[in-house]
């Protein structure tokens, strides 16, 4: 699948049914992670992932409440960056069972370029950690 010039879909997770954490929401929300190549910097890309949510109606009321979409930017190759705008790898990631699930799927061997764990470790660490995922059928 191709996105723009330069910019290409290699792999896509199952969707993953996740439990809200810390919310009383009843609400589930649906988790899934491309990878994918692109010729953007990070923060360009970063942008143009702001810029779909907010032409797809996203508002940005409550920290971690229901909305319609939210893209986060994980990992870009092997960089370690942080800025005002974009922490790169994603600072939670690694904490987050309905982040690990999908990105296992498509990338286990990916290596943390911080912690230098493997996805698939960091997933398996996260297991039993109370928060439900569920991979949805195909």
């Amino acid at each position: 699948m191709c996105l723009d010039p330069g910019q290409m879909v290699l792999r896509c997770s199952s969707w993953y049914l996740s439990e809200p954490i810390g919310l009383d929401d009843p609400e589930w929300f649906i988790n899934g992670v491309v990878w994918v190549t692109t010729d953007l910097s990070p923060l360009e890309l970063l942008r143009r992932l702001l810029a779909i949510e907010t032409r797809m109606g996203r508002k940005r009321t409550v920290k971690w409440g229901p909305r319609i979409i939210d893209l986060d930017l994980l990992a870009f190759d092997q960089l370690v960056l942080k800025t005002e705008e974009l922490v790169l790898p994603h600072p939670r990631a690694d904490q987050r069972r309905f982040v690990l699930e999908p990105w296992a799927e498509i990338a286990p061997d990916y290596q943390h370029p911080v912690l230098k764990k493997t996805i698939l470790h960091l997933k398996e660490e996260r297991e039993g950690c109370g928060q439900a995922v569920i991979r949805l059928e195909d």
